[in-house]
C-alpha cells in the first residue's frame, strides 16, 4: 500500500445565518484550502462533496457545487452518513487514491442550516432514526443522547457537574477559535444558576449547555498519494489508519447505553491499522454534539477505563496541557455543528496540530492526532489517525 498524505486544508467561519447560497458557502472552505495547498484546480483530479442533503432545496448537490468550484471536467461523487458525512467522504478520496485510480482528491463538506427553521431542523434530525419504527414517537437527537447520559450516569456514576466540566473546557478554546460560531466564556457556576441559559433543561439530564449550536459552514480536506503530497506539501501529513463501523439504526436494537460501539470499533480498527495504541496519540478531535457524547469518547477511544472519563475531565487531563489535549480547538459545543462540514473541520484541526500552526491552541509537539467523526446516534462511526 501506498502513502496517502494531506496537502490542503480549509474551513470557513462557523455562523448563524450564513447570507450568501450553498455554493458560496462550500467555496469558502475550498478555496482557504486550495490555498493551503498552492494549488490549482486543474491539480484536483476528483471531488468528493459531502452533506446531509434533507438541509438543502438544491438536489444533487455535487454536480453544482463540482461546476461552481471549477472542478468539472473531473468526477465528482456525493457521500452522505449524517453528521460524519466528511469523515466518510475523506475515506472514499483515501480509497480513490490507494486504488490508483487518481492522485489528488479533493474533499468539501457543507450544510447550511439555517435554510429551514429550528423546529424543521430538529424534525429532519428525527427522521435520522428509522422512519417506520422509531421517528413517530417523536425521538429527537437531545432526548437520544440523554438517554445515553441516564445510562452512562446509572451503570458509573456520572454526573450533571462531570458533564459540565466538559462544556467549561469547550469554551476555553472556543474563545480563542476565530473560526468558532460561539465564542463566550462558559464557567461551571452557569449550570447552578437558574437565570443562566446554561442551566436551562432541554431532555434530562441535559441541559442547553451540554448541547450543540446548529451552524453554517464549510470545510475541505485536499489528500493526495505520496508521489503528489511530496511535490505539494511543505509539510506532509500522512494518514496512518482509518476505521469504520455501524450498528443498528434503531435504539431497540442495541444492548449497551453508556457507549457508541460503532465508535469504539472504529477506533480499533483505525489503531490496528496505523499500528498504535491510545497511549500513542497526542492529540484528539472527538465528536462532542453533546457533553455525554464527549464523555463517551474518552472511554470509546481508550483514552479512559469505562467510567473513568470522569476523572480525565476533573483532573484537566484533556486540557491543551494534559497528558492527551482533545477538542482543544472548542469542539462541536463551542464551533458549532454544520452537519457535513463537521469532520472535515475536526480533520483540519489535527492537520494543523501536527504541522505545529495551531496558534493559541497548538499543542507540545505532537506526533499523532486522532479523530473521531459519529454520525447520528451512535449510528455510523469513524474514526482517522494522522501522523507526520
Amino acid at each position: 500500500m501506498g502513502k496517502v498524505g494531506v496537502i490542503g486544508v480549509g474551513q470557513s467561519s462557523f455562523v448563524r445565518g450564513y447570507p450568501g447560497s450553498i455554493k458560496e458557502l462550500a467555496f469558502e472552505g475550498f478555496s482557504d484550502a486550495l490555498k493551503d495547498a498552492n494549488i490549482k484546480t486543474t491539480d484536483i483530479a476528483a471531488s468528493v462533496v459531502c452533506s446531509s442533503p434533507e438541509y438543502d432545496k438544491q438536489r444533487s448537490a455535487a454536480g453544482v457545487m463540482a461546476e461552481y468550484l471549477g472542478l468539472t471536467p473531473q468526477p465528482t461523487f456525493y457521500v452522505e452518513t449524517l453528521c460524519s458525512s466528511s469523515s466518510t467522504g475523506v475515506k472514499v478520496a483515501y480509497s480513490l487514491i490507494e486504488s490508483g485510480l487518481h492522485d489528488v482528491v479533493a474533499v468539501v463538506g457543507f450544510q447550511k442550516m439555517s435554510e429551514i427553521t429550528s423546529a424543521e431542523s430538529q424534525e429532519r434530525m428525527g427522521r435520522g432514526a428509522d422512519i417506520q419504527w422509531e421517528s413517530p414517537f417523536g425521538t429527537m437527537m437531545p432526548a437520544y443522547y440523554a438517554m445515553y447520559a441516564q445510562g452512562h450516569m446509572a451503570k458509573y456514576g456520572t454526573t450533571p457537574d462531570d458533564l459540565a466540566l466538559i462544556r467549561v473546557k469547550s469554551s476555553t478554546y472556543g474563545q480563542i477559535n476565530d473560526r468558532a460560531v460561539y465564542r463566550k466564556p462558559v464557567t461551571f457556576e452557569m449550570f447552578k444558576d437558574p437565570k443562566s441559559p446554561m442551566s436551562n433543561p432541554v431532555a434530562s439530564p441535559l441541559r442547553v449547555g451540554d448541547c450543540c449550536a446548529n451552524a453554517d459552514g464549510s470545510s475541505c480536506i485536499i489528500l493526495a498519494n505520496e508521489e503528489k503530497t511530496k511535490q505539494f506539501a511543505k509539510k506532509p501529513v500522512w494518514i496512518k489508519g482509518i476505521g469504520a463501523a455501524s450498528t443498528t439504526v434503531n435504539l431497540a436494537g442495541r444492548d449497551v447505553f453508556s457507549g457508541l460501539t460503532a465508535g469504539e470499533m472504529a477506533g480499533a480498527e483505525a489503531y490496528k491499522m496505523a499500528g498504535i495504541t491510545p497511549q500513542h496519540i497526542d492529540v484528539a478531535e472527538v465528536h462532542d454534539c453533546f457533553t455525554i457524547a464527549e464523555m463517551m469518547a474518552y472511554e470509546n477511544l481508550g483514552f479512559a477505563k469505562p467510567g473513568e472519563g470522569k476523572d480525565l475531565i476533573k483532573s484537566k487531563e484533556t486540557y491543551k496541557e494534559g497528558s492527551i489535549p482533545v477538542n482543544v480547538d472548542g469542539g462541536l459545543l463551542s464551533k458549532g455543528h454544520p452537519i457535513g462540514a463537521t469532520g472535515g473541520s475536526q480533520i483540519r484541526t489535527i492537520v494543523l496540530q501536527l504541522r505545529g500552526e495551531a496558534g493559541e491552541m497548538q499543542v507540545k509537539d505532537p506526533e499523532f492526532g486522532l479523530v473521531h467523526n459519529i454520525g447520528g446516534v451512535g449510528l455510523y462511526g469513524n474514526v482517522t489517525i494522522f501522523g507526520r
